[in-house]
């Protein structure tokens, strides 16, 4: 009977990592988009061809002024962690008001080594001697992010298919769906400009 359970945690297990593929974030520039596949030169060098999911979300990526960091707003901020434990923005990323709660938390991020991801609420501003410092708020608990002047502050609004067009800047969200790798989410640069998480 025991040797069962397990048997049957182990196989509810395996449905449920099936039923979520692993997801990859690919940065690059896109080189082609025709007949449904996406080819794309990732930052690295290497070059990959992924089938476009007919329900692909796309996003523009645009630049928005330092002021839309303030109390109240959610947002998301790609960091490097310090040996104090405050942590310096490589980006933030304001979202729109009904994209709030979207992936809420403190995780590590694949932006550059050692780099985290905090999607939290902004509880305070304060200014600094270069740039001003958040404390951020999420619902199992609070980090302070030093933000530099010149660090990119962007939010991103709709888009569609007709934006990868060659050249364009883009984060890929791919998965392998049907034994392909597919992209399921791309974020697009406004006017060339990468999308900086």
């Amino acid at each position: 009977m025991k040797n069962a359970l397990v048997l049957l945690i182990a196989l509810s297990t395996s449905w449920a990592l099936a039923q979520a593929p692993a997801s990859q974030r690919l940065r690059g520039t896109v080189m082609s988009f025709e007949g449904g596949t996406l080819v794309l030169s990732e930052r690295s060098g290497a070059t990959h061809s992924l089938a476009v999911a007919e329900n692909i979300s796309v996003s523009e990526v645009v630049s928005i002024d330092a002021s839309a960091i303030k109390p109240g707003t959610f947002i998301g901020t790609a960091a490097m962690p310090a040996a104090d434990g405050t942590l310096t923005a490589l980006e933030v990323l304001v979202f729109p008001e009904a994209a709030r709660g979207t992936g809420e938390g403190h995780s590590a991020w694949d932006l550059q080594p050692n780099s985290t991801m905090t999607n939290a609420t902004i509880a305070e501003v304060t200014t600094a001697a270069q740039g001003r410092t958040m404390k951020l708020r999420y619902k199992d608990g609070e980090k302070t992010v030093t933000v530099p002047d010149g660090v990119p502050i962007v939010t991103f609004r709709p888009g569609d298919k007709a934006m990868l067009v060659p050249g364009a800047k883009v984060l890929v969200t791919a998965q392998v769906r049907d034994g392909k790798p597919t992209a399921v989410r791309a974020l697009v640069g406004k006017d060339g400009q990468a999308p900086p998480m």
